[in-house]
Parts: structure tokens; C-alpha cells; sequence
């Protein structure tokens, strides 16, 4: 790399001095902010040297690149900018370290990494065909990222119709002069949560010490969509801390986690025992035969219910609600069979939701290898670029 490009050092400029022009101003993962004055031309490849160290970026206009980032423009390489932003992302430039405090990229371990330097006309080529290529490629990327917002978006409202009286069309309806939830069907009861449950579980207090195996702690970021999702963090306690953590009272199969704050709301049912629980979780149970937990779970992540808490919600950087007004949030509550009911329809669909949010997930990731694979391919040699057609691929 050393006799193809060389890596500038990006300018010191703090936030306090950034004026407010149409300068794209470029740190190490990106744009960062603005200023009226540039210190690339344009175009040009801006690599990250601190924190995301090896992140490439491309601009097509002049910018300002900061010192945690180097550049290259065209008075720092007589190659393709546009092949060589290609190639770049094809080293491994993120993979290691060799700075002893904060993780970056030095010039010298990249000016090691070895090129493939093709005559400028290929170069040309091959900077053509991959624009082309991934732009069809990132398209389809697109495409499923949408589906998965959609399927979100369908999720819940099927929650919310469903937990109201969305399966009970067919009766009379009142109205409960509450403006989130103004009708319900006959024979349900509108009263605050409070009413319904058991004693509230709070495990707000001092953050236990965290080792590297022990007994799994959930935390607010495992609880995302009415599931547990251990995937999402993996934090431990020490077993013999377990009884003092959890001494305001063990979750059990089915118990309702609700988070209230960072993010507030959100809400799972415990599926599996010998877990603690972290800040930040409440703990609810319905009384027997009065509440279903798992109705209790879809009603909290209905719409309704989260217009609710917004209005209970306080906090400037984080909202969050307090234990005293748990008993504000609404619970409509059909009769113990109907709730049945409606957690079996729910289950259902939710299911199937799932499954297309997996399947698209799987196709995103699928196309993401893809794209890492073509533009390495096409920068090696590996494939004639000339004979390609993407659906064969």
C-alpha cells in the first residue's frame, strides 16, 4: 500500500470552533457534524484511524477530515479513488491494533498490507462494476430493512387491537371516558394496574459486581419485544451474591419484566429460572385467576399503553417512570377466559411475525456476505468482471 496511496493526517477542530457551513465535516465513523471550511478536495476515501479505526468513507465533495481519521485524495495517490476505496475495504484494516491505549490504525501497518495493482483502465473497470453491483446489492438491503420495519409496525398494532376487544367485534360496546382507551367491549373492566397484581418487585438499588460467569443477569437491553433476548447482552453475578440481588423476591416462569427507563416500556415474559435481574426491571405477577401474565405482557405493549407512559414518563436524558405511579397505567381486563383467548390468537400471530423477521434477517445477512465477498472477488482478480451477471451469482 505504501507505493500506492498515502494516508494523511486529519486537522484538530473542536466543536466549539466548527462553523456552521456546508463543509461535511468527517471523524473516524463518518460525518460528524460541519464547517465552512475543507481540507480534502473532493472526492475523496477518509479512513478511520481512532476508535473505528479501518472504517472507510467515501465523499464526493470537498470535506473537513478531523485528526482521529486519515485521507486521500487525488495529490495522495496516482491511483483510482474510486478502485482504491474499493480495495481498502478488503484489508482487514479493523482487525488489529497495534496502539497500547485507545484501539487505531497506524500508518505503517496499513502501508504493509499488500495490493493487487491492476493497469488504470481495469482499475476503471472494476470501480465501475462494483458501483453498479452494489448499488443493486445495497437496493435489496434496503428492500428487507423496510419489510423489517413494517413487520414491526404490524406487531404491535396487532397487539393493540387485539388486547382492546379486536376479537369481541361482535358485542356492545361502552364508553370508559379515558382518553387512550375511550371503548371497550361490555363485561370488561377498566381499573389501574395496581389493582390486579401482586406486590411490585422493584430492583432498582446497587449495581452488583459483574464477573465473567455466573448466574446470567438480565438487564433493560435483554427485554425488546415481549421476549428475553439473551443474544442482546450476557452480563453475570457471582452465585454466591444471587440471595442478596435477588432478595426483594425471585422471578418465576411467566413473571412480567418491564423496564422503566433506557428504554422505558418495554416488556417480557421470564422463560426460564435461576436468573437475576438487573436496575432498571420491575417485576410483576397478576393475581391468580384474576390476570394472565402473558395477557399482562401484550396489554403493556400495546399503543394505548405506551401513550400512557409517556405521559407518566419524567427525565431529561433518559425517561423513566417512577414506582409511585405504577398504579397509573391502565389495565382492561376481560374475563379469564377471554384473556386465554387473546394470548392464543397473539402467540399465533406474533409467531409468524417472528418467522418473517428471522427469514428477513437471515437474507440481510446473506446479502451482506454477498456484497464482501463480490467487491473482494473483483479487486483480486478472483472473478471475470466482464462475463458477471448478479442473478447467476
Amino acid at each position: 500500500m505504501k507505493h500506492v496511496a498515502r494516508f494523511e493526517y486529519g486537522d484538530s477542530l473542536s466543536r466549539d470552533i466548527r462553523s456552521d457551513g456546508d463543509v461535511p465535516v468527517f471523524g473516524s465513523n463518518g460525518v460528524v457534524g460541519s464547517h465552512d471550511v475543507a481540507n480534502t478536495l473532493g472526492p475523496a476515501i477518509i479512513v478511520g484511524r481512532k476508535g473505528s479505526y479501518g472504517k472507510v468513507t467515501w465523499t464526493d465533495a470537498p470535506g473537513f477530515c478531523i485528526d482521529t481519521a486519515y485521507y486521500v485524495d487525488s495529490r495522495h495517490t496516482g491511483a483510482n479513488l474510486r478502485w482504491l476505496f474499493w480495495v481498502l475495504q478488503t484489508l482487514g484494516l479493523d482487525q488489529n491494533s497495534e496502539d497500547t491505549g485507545v484501539p487505531g490504525l497506524s500508518r505503517e501497518s496499513a502501508y504493509r498490507t499488500k495490493v493487487r495493482c491492476p493497469s488504470p483502465q481495469e482499475q476503471q473497470r472494476i470501480a465501475n462494476f462494483l458501483d453498479e453491483q452494489t448499488a443493486r446489492i445495497d437496493a435489496l438491503i434496503a428492500g428487507k430493512v423496510k419489510l423489517l420495519e413494517l413487520l414491526d409496525e404490524l406487531r404491535y398494532s396487532t397487539v393493540s387491537w387485539a388486547v382492546v376487544g379486536g376479537l369481541h367485534q361482535d358485542r356492545e360496546w361502552i364508553a370508559t371516558e379515558h382518553e387512550f382507551i375511550p371503548l371497550l367491549p361490555t363485561g370488561w373492566v377498566l381499573g389501574g394496574l395496581t389493582k390486579y397484581i401482586g406486590p411490585i418487585v422493584d430492583y432498582r438499588g446497587k449495581t452488583p459486581e459483574k464477573v465473567d460467569e455466573g448466574i446470567l443477569l438480565i438487564t433493560a437491553r435483554n427485554i425488546r419485544d415481549g421476549r428475553l433476548d439473551y443474544a442482546a447482552s450476557a452480563e453475570y453475578i457471582q452465585p454466591e451474591d444471587y440471595g442478596e440481588v435477588m432478595r426483594r423476591g425471585q422471578p418465576g416462569i411467566g413473571d412480567v419484566l418491564f423496564t422503566t427507563e433506557a428504554p422505558l416500556g418495554q416488556v417480557a415474559n421470564v422463560d426460564r429460572e435461576g436468573i437475576a435481574l438487573a436496575q432498571r426491571v420491575i417485576k410483576f405477577r397478576g393475581l391468580p385467576g384474576l390476570l394472565n401474565n402473558y395477557f399482562l405482557k401484550y396489554w403493556l405493549m400495546a399503543h394505548q399503553v405506551q401513550a400512557v407512559l409517556a405521559t407518566l414518563a419524567t427525565g431529561s436524558t433518559a425517561e423513566g417512570i417512577k414506582a409511585s405511579k405504577i398504579g397509573k397505567i391502565p389495565v382492561a381486563l376481560p374475563s379469564l377466559e377471554e384473556q386465554e383467548e387473546i394470548v392464543s390468537f397473539l402467540n399465533e400471530r406474533v409467531q409468524n411475525i417472528d418467522s418473517a423477521v428471522a427469514h428477513a434477517k437471515a437474507h440481510i445477512e446473506h446479502l451482506e456476505e454477498y456484497r464482501s465477498s463480490l467487491i473482494s472477488a473483483a479487486v483480486t482478480g478472483q472473478i471475470d468482471i466482464n462475463a458477471f451477471h448478479l442473478e447467476a451469482a
